[in-house]
């Protein structure tokens, strides 16, 4: 087909769902072969665009919808070349040598004896230590991974297998898991099923091993101020997280034995964002090792959830905001990171990780194409769920 004949062809697809105004040549440095600007013919955007993508894809091009400046602009460019394809073994060796780093770490939590001589025997006891840690958290990583993966395929979008990351040695063996999303999702609808099924799928699986974990656990009282301590740990609290407390406990915890002369709700409300003054002397929670892995994932998820770049929570506020808002609460959210950093130091390397990454967006072929009003009630609700995990302060030591 020559160049005359091609433009036919294509102006004529467009020109069927499309009210033209204006039509600009493009070069491969300005990132399109045609630019049509005007308007729509049809409100339904997203049939708009399949109808015009199914007829360009024989001539090997695909359709961009932006909007610019108020008018709708339709961009021609060339189709990608087809994602390689992925090599399975590579995530079976990741996941095999996480699940052996996450059996060992669950294994050393709160281990108060020796490991017996003999390396079967060892091997044994770390088995018989470590695996109701193991599967719990290894169960809320999968089903987060699979619920992206599930729902990018299908949704048409090329999709890995998880790829579990191991970190031996470490309180959780394990820095997580992640998906490669090897193509460009279609529209925003899209973008938010596949950003916001693996948060909601691993609280799916997180909750009830968190409630079966507390309901094994036991209150204990905490060192008194002054007793010899080395490297205790207190865990934070989400709002959620203390909630869950609550309905397995009957109380708030870790309980103070005194609140210094506050009332109840500003100690809770200064103990929430800085984990401190110590309630030293009073009560907590003793996580059992399934208990420790529905902790983790809550808080998993909660850093998934930040709404910024790539990560679930900026996919969220992506499709629900633009990327120009986006781009200025980008500031806010950084300095949010750096004041909480002041009680727990963990948080001026995400402020570091969304400062350098935070401003690449997964934008989709079809911008033009909103959210129907029950995504957008789901987004909205997907936010809130993040404010209510969130730990403002993960771990204390002292």
């Amino acid at each position: 087909m020559d160049a005359i004949s091609g433009f036919e062809a294509v102006d004529a697809l467009v020109r069927r769902i499309f009210f033209v105004e204006d039509v600009t040549y493009g070069t491969e440095s300005q990132g399109f072969i045609l630019r049509y600007r005007g308007r729509l013919a049809d409100a339904d955007s997203e049939a708009a665009y399949d109808r015009l993508a199914g007829g360009l894809a024989p001539l090997g091009l695909i359709p961009l919808f932006r909007i610019e400046e108020g008018r709708h602009v339709i961009l021609i460019v060339n189709k990608p070349p087809a994602p390689s394809l992925s090599n399975p073994r590579v995530n079976l060796v990741l996941f095999i040598l996480t699940a052996a780093s996450v059996l060992v770490s669950g294994a050393m939590y709160g281990m108060d004896q020796p490991l017996p001589g003999g390396f079967w025997a060892a091997a044994g006891a770390l088995i018989a230590r470590g695996w109701p840690f193991a599967v719990s958290l290894i169960a809320i990583l999968g089903a987060h991974e699979l619920g992206h993966y599930i729902a990018g395929r299908r949704h048409g979008v090329h999709v890995t297998l998880p790829y579990f990351i191991p970190l031996p040695f470490s309180p959780f063996g394990t820095m997580g898991a992640f998906i490669n999303m090897k193509e460009v999702p279609k529209n925003k609808r899209v973008l938010l099923d596949i950003g916001i099924a693996g948060p909601l799928a691993g609280l799916a699986v997180t909750l009830p091993v968190l409630l079966l974990g507390l309901s094994l656990s036991r209150l204990e009282p905490l060192p008194a101020p002054g007793a010899a301590m080395i490297g205790g740990t207190l865990e934070g609290n989400s709002i959620l997280y203390l909630l869950m407390k609550y309905l397995v406990f009957g109380q708030l915890l870790p309980a103070p034995a005194s609140t210094g002369g506050l009332p109840a709700a500003l100690y809770w409300l200064r103990y929430y964002f800085t984990g401190s003054p110590l309630p030293l002397g009073g009560m907590d929670v003793m996580l059992h090792p399934v208990a420790w892995a529905g902790w983790a994932g809550l808080l998993v998820t909660s850093l998934n959830l930040i709404p910024a770049g790539q990560l679930d929570g900026g996919h969220v506020m992506y499709v629900l905001f633009g990327k120009q808002r986006l781009r200025r609460w980008l500031p806010f959210v950084l300095a949010a990171l750096v004041i909480l950093g002041f009680f727990w130091t963990g948080w001026y390397i995400w402020a570091a990780i969304i400062f350098f990454l935070g401003r690449a967006y997964a934008e989709p072929l079809d911008q033009i194409t909103e959210l129907d009003p029950a995504r957008r009630r789901l987004a909205i609700f997907v936010l809130i769920l993040f404010f209510l995990i969130f730990i403002p302060v993960p771990l204390v030591i002292f």
